[in-house]
Parts: C-alpha cells; structure tokens; sequence
C-alpha cells in the first residue's frame, strides 16, 4: 500500500520499549502519529475516556485482530481492525459511530510501518465514517509479540427499520450471501506459501456498513439475519446458526461463489474454502417473498456484484447443513475440530 500521508521527521526510526513508558517517548510518538493523523474533536480531547451523545437503541462490539503477516495483499493489520468492528456492528444493523483502538507493540516495530498502518486506519475510518475517540497503547519486549496487536471496540445506533435476530429465522428462507467466499484467507496464506498465479490474490477486507443500511432501509423486516463469516468461514458460521436455532440449512455447491485463482490455491493448500475466513462478505436470511429483489438490489453496490442465493431454510435435518455437490451428491457440513488457518484475523 502507498503511503497517503507524508510521514513527519522523526527522532527515531522504531519503536522501543521507552515508548511504552507513559512518558516523554510515548507522547512523542502519540504526538506524532494518532493524534495527529486521527485527530476530531472527541479524541482532541485526550482524556481518559470519551464522551459522546447518541440516543436510541444501541450497539456494541469489541474484537482483537493478530494477522499474521500484518501486511498482505489486499490491505494490513490497521484496516483489518477497523472494518473487522464496523461490520460486526452492522450485522447488529447499526450504523457504526464511534470506536476505541488499542495498540499492543513489539519493540523494534519499524516507524515507518507503524505511520503505514496508522494511514490505514486513518482512511478506512474516513470510509467507514467512524471516529476514533479514545484508545491506549503499549510496548512490550522484543520476542513476546509479533510486531502488532490491534484491538477495536466500537458502538453505533441500531437503524429504527432494523429487526435482525436469529430468532426471526424461519423455514423458507433464502441465504444470500453476498461475494466471492475466501479471498482474505487465501490472499494471507498465498503469502505465506509463496505461492504465485497470473494475478495476485487479493483480501476481500472493506467497511460493509453503507451496503447493509442501505439494504435494511429498503426491506426492513425481510431481513431476518445478517452475519459475517469470518474465522472459520461460511460453513462454521452456518454450522453453529442451526445448532443454536434448531434448524436445518441446505446449500448448493454450484452456487457458492469463489473466484477461480482463490479455488486453485485451496486445491493447492488441502484447504476446503467453506472454512476458510472471509472479511469483506454477509450472508443474509431473507424472507422467500423478497430475495429475488434483495439480490437485486445487493448486485447493484459494489461490495455485492458477486452476490447470490447459496441455499434455504429447511424444516428437514434440524440442526444439519447439508450441501449438495457438483455431482449432485449430499454431505454434512460440520465444524472443523481446530484452527485451520491461524492468525488469520
């Protein structure tokens, strides 16, 4: 990624321990970088918390993210961290607001990696119009961290149309899920691999919030759910919905979309790409008498052209997924026993 943002004249070119002393270092760099860079009237603040005012209804997430490599084609740790809790807000149907973020560094870090990863969150923020109102940072010892740790916490105003709960799921939904399955995964383990094709594989990671909005202000209560599958991919997610739900899920093969290099690296890799993470994607549970319309609309935003109907909500099989393959054979999806892929978010 470029740097969007010229880097101020430092004194030092990465980070020690010092700058995690409270202390003159870590004003410096604190001076240097995050209030400067992220600067609004909240957090100009620099108090020990924020105050904000919002009314209504409200959401709120907090997730830790410790990819691994923190930069990876497609993006790096910073916007990973803020898109990873604009989106689990707006799987609440909320229109993100305001978030925390929290550093945890490893002495050593480069500066001119951090100023990257900071330009990042910058404008992903801008994208996702959110603020950063407070935050904290750390610096431990040289070995006992892996260059950076991120955590956001984050909170937003759930949208008045917005009735979304795996309690309203029922039999006859559609599960639309929204692009192309497996890309963040594979983009991170391609590199890690050293694995090269005629393009490169790029993360899907990018704010969904503007998409779903948009979507609820339209349909409404035809939204039953909304989630994001993330660790442990479509299948894990999909798994766990109709153990807790009691229902029984169906999908097609043929119509799980997947682009064709992110297919070839998870052949390559032993890797099946239904479990495989994903941080720019929905699915959604729709009501039956609005899908075709909601995947219409959803193909018109640019974070749904590769959208479609996966599957359905069946009153056969309570608590399974099954798929049913290319060759018209069925199977159980299950959950994977470990981690198939770790540090991948």
């Amino acid at each position: 990624m470029q740097l969007q943002c010229p880097m101020p004249k430092l004194d030092f070119d990465v980070i020690t321990i010092g700058h995690g002393s409270g202390g003159v270092l870590t004003n410096k760099l604190l001076d240097s970088g995050v209030f400067d860079l992220l600067s609004n009237p909240i957090l100009d603040e620099r108090h020990d918390g924020a105050f904000i005012e919002m009314n209504g209804k409200l959401a709120f997430s907090t997730d830790s993210f410790l990819v691994s490599p923190i930069f990876f084609p497609g993006g790096n740790i910073g916007e990973l961290a803020v898109n990873g809790t604009v989106n689990d807000l707006s799987m609440c149907g909320a229109i993100p607001k305001y978030l925390s973020l929290s550093f945890i560094i490893e002495e050593g870090l480069k500066m001119k990696e951090f100023w990257e990863i900071l330009t990042s969150i910058k404008f992903a923020c801008e994208k996702a119009r959110v603020q950063v109102v407070t935050g904290d940072t750390k610096v431990v010892e040289k070995g006992k961290g892996d260059k950076i740790f991120i955590n956001t916490s984050g909170i937003g105003q759930v949208h008045p149309k917005a009735n979304i709960s795996a309690k309203n799921i029922k039999i006859g939904d559609k599960i639309i899920i929204s692009g192309n399955i497996a890309s963040h995964g594979m983009a991170i383990m391609s590199v890690r691999e050293g694995l090269e094709f005629d393009s490169q594989i790029l993360s899907d990671t990018t704010n969904l919030n503007h998409t779903i909005i948009n979507l609820i202000e339209k349909f409404g209560n035809g939204i039953h759910l909304v989630t994001d599958p993330t660790r442990g991919g479509v299948a894990t997610v999909l798994k766990e919905l109709a153990l807790s739900s009691g229902i029984g899920i169906e999908l097609k093969q043929n119509d799980l979309p997947i682009d064709n290099q992110v297919y070839s690296a998870c052949e390559l890799l032993g890797l099946d790409p239904l479990y495989v993470a994903n941080e720019g994607l929905f699915l959604s549970f729709v009501d039956a008498s609005v899908a075709d319309d909601f995947l219409k609309t959803l193909k018109q935003d640019e974070n749904g052209i590769n959208a479609k109907i996966i599957g359905e909500v069946v009153e056969e099989h309570p608590k399974q997924v099954i798929i049913e393959s290319a060759i018209g054979g069925k199977r159980v999806v299950s959950m994977l026993p470990g981690e198939q892929l770790p540090r991948i978010c």
